[in-house]
């Protein structure tokens, strides 16, 4: 039996070229390799350049040598640069840069560059005291939130570490960038320009006991569960990206309880309908400064359950809707930027959940963006 022709057999091969040649006609591409390194409330580690003229930052990195492949590049960059010797557990990002991009240097002769952007973990206090320089070629190095970073870093630099930084938050995968941009798509926290909330004071421990009789409540966030354990955080837009938060807010005098409060603000920032608050515990604000210096006071830490989820809608406090992420309680507190006393805190809520309303231990899971018609929960 003949079998059916294909119109590619009727193609001429092409002639064979001398290897050399060959070689000549390859894509050339310098190759770059670079860390995400934070501390222990999600700063993330930057270092100063001797020699750029633009005075820019730069993430820990460098150049990958002839034979080198990128991770090794990496890790001994690190061990050069920062006098460290740190495991890579991902690869984050991978970046191509053409070799016209505005952000390159003029009259640097670039064919382009594809970068490897790798996950070098967090840092204990101890590793970040035990950094040392070569201050021939670094002059300083900063922990900086997110946003900061930003500022300091060529622009293209700053679309890489952030898309970088928000694949290791989000549990997401490689991000995949051209000229700073995602080929693929783009992932929630990148869509709502998501940045860590840092803030010391918001660091401290948990209190378990009662708010003593003396100590006024001034705010109720919680940890709001949906069925399959995951909690909801809300992200604020601003002219400098969207801040990450608990559900809740400021108790206003109208509110009977600070419970009150929270149902309330969980229904207008999110369209939350909750049920089953529990206090986990509250964290002491000393000088009340956020609520005009009022003096020492409570910010209560509740759970809650999440029984029906609305469709998004205006913050009436804000006058424009929030963000509405799904995550798992140890995603939310590494968003918060709360540091090891929140990571120990989402751990409680999450026993509470499951220990109270029989919710599972959520998973760990790509950051999902609640949709703006609302989620209907089983």
């Amino acid at each position: 039996m003949t079998s059916p022709v294909s119109p590619s057999d009727h193609v001429t091969p092409r002639t064979a070229l001398p290897a050399a040649q060959y070689a000549a006609s390859r894509h050339a591409a310098w190759l770059g390799a670079a860390a995400i390194i934070t501390d222990e409330v999600g700063r993330v580690l930057l270092v100063h350049p001797t020699y750029r003229k633009d005075d820019s930052w730069l993430l820990p990195g460098g150049v990958v040598e002839p034979g080198e492949h990128p991770h090794i590049t990496c890790r001994r960059e690190i061990t050069e640069e920062l006098g460290l010797d740190l495991p890579l557990s991902a690869v984050l990002a991978v970046h191509s840069f053409s070799p016209h991009h505005p952000d390159l240097q003029p009259g640097t002769p670039c064919p382009g560059e594809v970068r490897f952007v790798f996950d070098g973990g967090t840092l204990t206090p101890d590793q970040a005291e035990a950094i040392r320089l070569p201050h021939e070629e670094l002059s300083e190095y900063a922990f900086l939130e997110s946003r900061d970073a930003v500022q300091r870093l060529r622009p293209v630099d700053g679309q890489i570490m952030l898309a970088a930084y928000r694949a290791r938050l989000g549990n997401t995968a490689t991000a995949h960038l051209a000229d700073g941009r995602h080929i693929l798509d783009v992932p929630a926290l990148d869509r709502h320009d998501v940045h860590v909330r840092y803030r010391p004071l918001w660091d401290r421990p948990l209190n378990r006991g009662p708010v003593p009789g003396q100590l006024p409540v001034q705010q109720a966030w919680a940890w709001c569960f949906v069925p399959d354990g995951r909690v909801v955080l809300v992200a604020d837009p601003g002219p400098r990206g969207a801040l990450p938060m608990l559900p809740g807010g400021t108790v206003e005098s109208t509110d009977a309880t600070p419970e009150d409060t929270l149902h309330r603000e969980a229904a207008e920032e999110a369209q939350l309908t909750l049920a089953d608050p529990v206090r986990l515990g509250w964290v002491l604000d000393e000088t009340g400064e956020v609520y005009g210096g009022v003096g020492p006071n409570a910010r209560l830490r509740p759970a809650a359950r999440v029984t029906a989820i609305g469709p998004a809608a205006v913050d009436p406090a804000t006058g424009h809707p929030f963000a509405r992420l799904l995550t798992t309680p140890t995603q939310a507190a590494a968003l918060l930027g709360w540091g090891p006393p929140g990571a120990r805190q989402a751990q409680l809520a999450g026993e509470t959940a499951r220990d109270r309303w029989g919710l599972p231990t959520a998973r760990a899971a790509s950051i999902e963006e609640i949709p703006a018609e609302g989620m209907r929960l089983s």
